[in-house]
């Protein structure tokens, strides 16, 4: 088994755990900027101790590369202790020189790992 074998898409309008990535589709080379990835946009996850999102993590693959690069990630640990709950929603600040494709990972400690991802263009 590979570990693309365990990971799930779809559209994210549709499923409450594939992660949403939502920044400007054309930066400017060098000029940071921020992208926005986050679980549940439309149909909320329920973020319980019993059913929750662990993790989101944010990666950059250049166009004229095959290797994708962690650009971070972000660790969910309050699940209902006390009365402190997390929202899976994460900020990162980059900047690129190129072209790519951003691609996101959202693990859920029940339906496992999610994916989507986001062309990102030079202008």
């Amino acid at each position: 088994m590979k570990i693309g074998d365990a990971i799930q898409s779809a559209d994210w309008k549709k499923e409450k755990h594939a992660p949403v990535i939502e920044c400007p589709d054309t930066v400017q080379a060098g000029v940071p900027f921020t992208v926005e990835v986050s679980v549940g946009k439309e149909i909320p996850h329920p973020n319980t101790l019993e059913h929750h999102i662990r993790s989101i993590e944010l990666y950059f693959q250049p166009a004229d590369s095959r290797f994708v690069f962690l650009v971070g990630r972000v660790e969910f640990s309050a699940h209902g202790e006390g009365t402190a709950f997390t929202s899976p929603a994460a900020s990162f600040s980059l900047k690129v020189d190129g072209p790519g494709t951003l691609l996101a990972l959202s693990l859920c400690n029940i339906h496992g790992l999610w994916e989507s991802s986001k062309a990102l263009a030079i202008g």
